[in-house]
């Protein structure tokens, strides 16, 4: 009986203080999916080069083998889409899709934006195929934080 209560008045206590005792969405073996959103960049926001590129997702493949990311999009709630190239995601690999610009990498990616996307306080990622079937999506609402490891 005391283990019940103390559990109890945990759950209450992280209740009020609005913490959730559940824990982080978890991500099934063997999968493509949105592993980071970056979306406070650090710093001002100054429009910079720099600065658009400090936001960003990560998308990852925890598959055993390549997948081919051709065609594919990541876009934010109002649409903002990145569309991937020709490429391949190497198994256990991670790509990093940044808001500015640059030279694209194996396994970094610029959207080649003059303006942010990922809005600072609340936003939702979507992954789909080329087909447009959603293969994954991510949303965060806080300010306390400038990342979310989805």
């Amino acid at each position: 009986m005391l283990h019940a209560r103390t559990v109890a008045c945990a759950a209450a206590v992280a209740a009020a203080a609005g913490i959730a005792l559940l824990p982080a969405q978890a991500q099934a073996a063997g999968s493509v999916h949105i592993y980071k959103i970056y979306y406070d960049s650090p710093g001002s926001d100054t429009r910079s080069n720099a600065s658009l590129n400090g936001e960003y997702v990560q998308i990852k493949n925890s598959t055993s083998r390549g997948v081919s990311l051709k065609g594919w999009t990541v876009s934010d709630a109002s649409n903002h889409r990145y569309t991937f190239g020709t490429y391949t995601l190497g198994a256990g690999k991670t790509v990093t899709v940044r808001t500015g610009s640059g030279s694209d990498t194996t396994y970094t990616k610029y959207q080649d934006r003059r303006a942010y996307v990922w809005n600072n306080v609340s936003d939702n990622a979507t992954l789909r195929k080329a087909s447009g079937t959603k293969v994954d999506s991510c949303s965060y609402n806080s300010s306390r934080y400038d990342y979310k490891v989805c």
